[in-house]
């Protein structure tokens, strides 16, 4: 006899399996139990279509989850960080700081349980950090660990050239008015 299971049975297969089983236990079982109804054309047609509503909202989310996976793989994350000795950083890096890092920077909102970082991040350097997407769907964001002293000395220097190459033009152009005064 051919049921559709409504619930979940042990040893027999999960709610909305079409199944073929002895007609015993079909009757004294599944039937009596409420655990599945006969395979009658009206639930055949019904199962077909729930079916067919679950493969097009499984490949909907699929198409999803590689959209996500392939603007992970591009990100690059960059931490500032208070270094001490010997390019150890005070406190660390953990996943929590990533997934907010990722919320903030990109607008993604990734659970931090999913973010693959086995002990957090102590020392300057750059690192890979595998995302759980999907089952076997794991792309790799960067992340950078630079000294907060280092970037300070790097934006002040390059405030510095700035200011000079304004002086340089201004000093150029008063030049080029003067020899054209003449």
């Amino acid at each position: 006899m051919k049921v559709i299971l409504l619930q979940d049975v042990e040893g027999l297969g999960k709610a909305g399996d079409l199944k073929e089983v002895a007609n015993g236990y079909a009757r004294n079982y599944l039937l009596r139990r409420r655990l599945a109804a006969g395979a009658t054309p009206t639930l055949l047609a019904n199962h077909k279509q729930q079916i067919a509503a679950q493969q097009r909202k499984q490949e909907k989310l699929a198409a999803e989850q590689n959209r996500l996976a392939e603007r992970l793989a591009q990100v690059t994350l960059t931490f500032k960080a208070r270094v001490g000795r010997q390019g150890r950083l005070y406190g660390s890096i953990t996943s929590q700081d990533i997934a907010a890092g990722l919320r903030d920077a990109e607008g993604l909102t990734i659970d931090r349980r999913l973010i693959d970082l086995p002990s957090p991040i102590r020392s300057i350097g750059s690192y890979p950090i595998p995302v759980k997407v999907a089952a076997k769907l794991e792309p790799k964001i960067t992340v950078n660990v630079v000294s907060q002293a280092e970037e300070e000395a790097k934006k002040a220097e390059e405030t510095e050239k700035a200011e000079e190459a304004e002086e340089t033009e201004e000093t150029e152009e008063e030049s080029s008015a003067e020899e054209e005064g003449k």
